[in-house]
């Protein structure tokens, strides 16, 4: 069924029937309703890619994201985020569209999706993503990265967060401490440390060198964001000669893979080692011990970059790159050294 098909059959022009569906106030109630009726029994809908043609618009907002899908849904940090923006999608009546890295370029992926506009998740390799959206005039904005002057973005107090951990285990008389880390990626020995890293990592140093320590003085190991790579890095840490007696892990899935480590170990938690995490993902409540971690507004991160790509969307003047807050949690999983 067309919509001249809904035309002749309600007795009115094809252009009542566009009306009907996407401009409800050109016409009458009673006209509307008499085409939605007849629209209804013969099985009719409007063509979604004619009606994007039509309106200039997708209805959609985009998540332009920095790893591959299966990576992205198991970390649990994205979950969260997901709910945040999924708050304002569903206020503003848009649906979501997940853009993971095509052939492993944030770049590539951009062209192939129908959305108004982007959130830009972790843009770490430089600034051609942004060059593309603003070339083709797509809003966007960036969350967890570098950004540059006159974009808007949204971003956590990754370097304070991280200072208050470790000056945390350093109050409690610890100094053999070693860091878990998510992956940097395959730059990082052209671009160095980006982002939340960089800021986390120097947050670290902060702390270290009032207590008269290095970063170099530290073992340091950088995995993929998961549980089990969690897991194999402290087990990996304690065979050294001299195991650390506390682990700062930069993301929580790594500190509850490494308390499944201890546990398989043997190891007390924190009679014989303190765990830190990152984020205060729900799990570091229920894991034993509970997790001692650095809270971030996750949820509210993922709304306010809906609420300021909504607004860049409508052409409202651009927000200013903003931070968020952090709070350090101490929970069971933190002690003072034996």
């Amino acid at each position: 069924m067309t919509s001249k098909d809904v035309a002749a059959a309600a007795g009115v022009s094809r252009s009542a029937v566009s009306f009907a569906f996407n401009d409800p106030a050109k016409i009458a109630d009673s006209t509307r309703q008499r085409i939605l009726a007849v629209a209804k029994e013969l099985g009719y809908t409007p063509n979604p890619v004619a009606r994007m043609l039509q309106q200039g618009r997708t209805r959609s907002l985009g998540v332009l994201l920095p790893q591959d899908l299966p990576q992205i849904m198991e970390n649990p940090y994205y979950s969260q985020f997901f709910v945040g923006l999924g708050q304002v999608c569903h206020r503003e009546g848009l649906t979501l569209l997940l853009t993971p890295p095509l052939r492993n370029s944030m770049l590539k992926a951009i062209p192939y999706a129908a959305v108004d506009g982007f959130v830009v998740c972790g843009l770490e390799v430089d600034r051609g993503e942004v060059a593309e959206l603003r070339r083709r005039g797509i809003p966007f904005v960036l969350v967890d990265s570098d950004p540059p002057e006159g974009v808007p973005s949204v971003d956590v107090d990754d370097q304070a967060g991280a200072r208050e951990v470790v000056q945390h285990l350093l109050d409690l008389g610890h100094r053999r401490i070693a860091v878990i880390s998510f992956d940097p990626g395959p730059d990082k020995e052209a671009y160095g440390y980006r982002g939340p890293l960089a800021r986390r990592m120097a947050g670290i140093r902060e702390a270290l060198a009032g207590a008269g320590l290095a970063m170099d003085d530290l073992p340091l190991i950088e995995v993929p964001c998961t549980r089990e790579d969690g897991y194999h890095a402290a087990k990996n840490l304690m065979l050294l000669d001299e195991p650390p007696t506390a682990l700062v892990t930069l993301s929580d899935i790594l500190a509850v893979g490494a308390i499944d480590a201890m546990h398989d170990l043997g190891i007390d938690i924190p009679g014989q080692i303190s765990i830190t995490g990152f984020d205060d993902q729900p799990e570091a409540a229920w894991v034993r011990p509970r997790l001692t971690t650095v809270r971030q507004p996750i949820i509210a991160k993922g709304r306010v970059a809906g609420d300021f790509l909504i607004s860049a969307i409508r052409g409202e003047t651009q927000h200013p790159h903003q931070v968020l807050h952090t709070v350090l949690i101490i929970r069971e999983s933190t002690g003072p050294i034996r």
